[in-house]
């Protein structure tokens, strides 16, 4: 149900359920679980790229699965979600969806669970939960930071369908290409990132989880400044005047 595969500071994790276009049920988000784990204890790669395999990047959880579960076993297997949608945030990775054809209700969430979203210009973006007689179960509060208030609050009310270049005018993801550039352009971005080293980008996102739970901006500077003062960074610093010296 789902590939991981590394190479050159970039790790791809593609969900493999193409036939249900990808669904989350109880054991893609035991798989899920068990790949961050791995993900996390890689030291060699700096960028994760989250995708899926077939015609949907993820169609959200899986209907048919759902009504099979007792209220105790749904409310269980959202809590289980919704952490792990946390944990690609607290990962050391920077995390990029690379999203081709639907994302929808929880699949979306997955998207936006995200650092950074690259979306074909097939992709397709909703939550429909609304128009089933519930509500998204996790991930409205990044829902709202990633895209804005206003827009945010249209996809959660209205349950409609929009098209990746609408997605790019609301801000849910930050780049549309091509859908047979997707992967390569994916690529790309990742490897260009991956080339900073792993301490400065874990740093970064720390800070950007610090102000986005509550913290105050002198507490993120402060963390900054200390990271900077650094063995780690003096050095990756030094190195960078001496380089600039000799040119």
């Amino acid at each position: 149900m789902l590939d991981l595969e590394t190479g050159r500071g970039v790790a791809w994790l593609r969900l493999n359920r193409p036939e249900a276009l990808n669904a989350l049920n109880r054991t893609l988000t035991a798989a899920l679980e068990e790949a961050l784990e791995r993900v996390t204890a890689m030291e060699d790669v700096n960028v994760l790229v989250v995708a899926g395999r077939g015609r949907a990047f993820c169609a959200g959880n899986d209907i048919t699965e759902m009504a099979t579960l007792g209220a105790d076993e749904a409310e269980a297997l959202a809590r289980r979600q919704a952490a792990l949608m946390e944990r690609f945030a607290r990962l050391p990775q920077v995390t990029l969806a690379a999203i081709d054809g639907y994302a929808l209700g929880g699949g979306l969430m997955l998207a936006v669970a995200q650092d950074l979203r690259i979306a074909s210009d097939r992709a397709r973006f909703g939550l429909p939960e609304v128009t089933l007689g519930f509500n998204p179960a996790y991930g409205i509060a990044r829902l709202l930071d990633v895209a804005g208030g206003a827009h945010g609050r249209d996809l959660l009310l209205t349950g409609r369908t929009i098209h990746a270049s609408e997605a790019l005018r609301m801000g849910l993801v930050n780049r549309v290409v091509a859908a047979p550039t997707l992967e390569a352009t994916a690529e790309a971005w990742a490897a260009d990132i991956a080339r900073a080293p792993r301490v400065g980008l874990a740093a970064t996102k720390a800070v950007v989880a610090m102000l986005r739970a509550g913290g105050r901006g002198p507490e993120a500077e402060a963390y900054g400044a200390a990271l900077r003062t650094s063995p780690a960074a003096r050095e990756l610093i030094q190195a960078f005047v001496s380089r600039k010296r000799r040119r």
